[in-house]
Formats: C-alpha cells, sequence, structure tokens
C-alpha cells in the first residue's frame, strides 16, 4: 500500500501526456489539382444564369497554425506587401476590412493569386505551386479575421509593424456569402 499513492501519481501523469495532441503538419503536400481554377466563379455573369459552386476549399491550410504562418512568410516574400502593405491596403486594395471585390472564400482569393486580376493584380500561375497559393490565401483571411483564432500566427516576424492576426476583430464581407461583389 506504500506505493499506491506513487501508482496513482504515475497513472494520471501517463493519461495527461498520453491526451495532449499536437496540430498536424503537413510537410508534404499533395499533388495539385488542377481543375480548381476552372470551379471556382469569378463574376456574377455565366451562360443560363447558373451559379457555379465554389469549390471546397483546401481546409487542411485554413485549420492549420504551421500553414498560416507559411502563409504570412510567402505574403512577405513574393512581396505581396509591396501592394497591399501589411494588409491595410497601398496601391492594392486592404486585406483587413470588409469590402472584398472579388469574394472572401478561400477559392476566391486562391483565384485571385493564381489568375490575377486587372489593372494591377499580376497572375502568379505557373510561377508558385498550388500549395503555397492557399497557404497565401488562409494568410489573407486571417488578416481580416476570417480564421479561428487559435489558427492565426501570432509570432510576427522581427521586421512585421503590424499587430497579431489573432487581435484583428471578424468582419463579415460585404457581397453575397463571399461572392463576388456585384455592380450596382
Amino acid at each position: 500500500m506504500r506505493h499506491f499513492p506513487q501508482l496513482v501519481i504515475l497513472l494520471s501523469a501517463m493519461m495527461v501526456v498520453a491526451s495532449c495532441s499536437r496540430e498536424d503538419r503537413i510537410l508534404r503536400q499533395p499533388p495539385s489539382a488542377n481543375d480548381t481554377l476552372n470551379t471556382i466563379q469569378i463574376s456574377g455573369l455565366n451562360p443560363g444564369a447558373n451559379l457555379i459552386p465554389t469549390p471546397a476549399s483546401a481546409n487542411m491550410y485554413e485549420e492549420s497554425a504551421y500553414a498560416v504562418s507559411e502563409g504570412q512568410k510567402l505574403y512577405e516574400e513574393y512581396n505581396c506587401v509591396g501592394c497591399h502593405a501589411h494588409g491595410g491596403g497601398g496601391i492594392g486594395p486592404p486585406l483587413m476590412d470588409r469590402n472584398w471585390i472579388y469574394g472572401s472564400e478561400p477559392g476566391n482569393i486562391f483565384a485571385t493569386i493564381m489568375q490575377g486580376r486587372p489593372n494591377g493584380m499580376p497572375s502568379f500561375r505557373n510561377r508558385i505551386p498550388q500549395y503555397q497559393a492557399w497557404e497565401i490565401a488562409a494568410y489573407v483571411r486571417s488578416m481580416a479575421g476570417l480564421l479561428p483564432k487559435g489558427v492565426s500566427p501570432n509570432r510576427a516576424d522581427h521586421m512585421n509593424v503590424k499587430p497579431a492576426e489573432s487581435s484583428t476583430p471578424e468582419q463579415i464581407p460585404t457581397g453575397i456569402s463571399g461572392a463576388p461583389e456585384q455592380s450596382k
């Protein structure tokens, strides 16, 4: 009976350690699906007035703090800050407000990155892998407060001058459920 309290403590410590789980990090990216871009609605204009369903995003990027922080690094490295600053806008539109011209859904942001937009946004198709575009899209959504706070990167790089994405209040995007904004 002398060892019973020690055994209970040891077993409870083992149960606590066994119950802890870490986020799964995807270090080897799955192959890209080339048909993704052909299924994303770019505008409200469609033949036959049928809406094209927005494909399900690769949620593995939006549910992973590692992928979002990788998107933050890529945002800096691909010089997105040159036009969008650190999300507050500049030459390009701000990414931390409610006004999303081309939609706030991950698929819309992915299409914007890969296909570009008129009057300034270059196309990154065939320049960056699709998984990196999904990581950047997840990071852009985190800047607008559209991701859960536990997923957003909290530690900024040493040169970063803006507050952490997890401190951005959630703002409901304008438009119809994240669909491209229609001209009035």
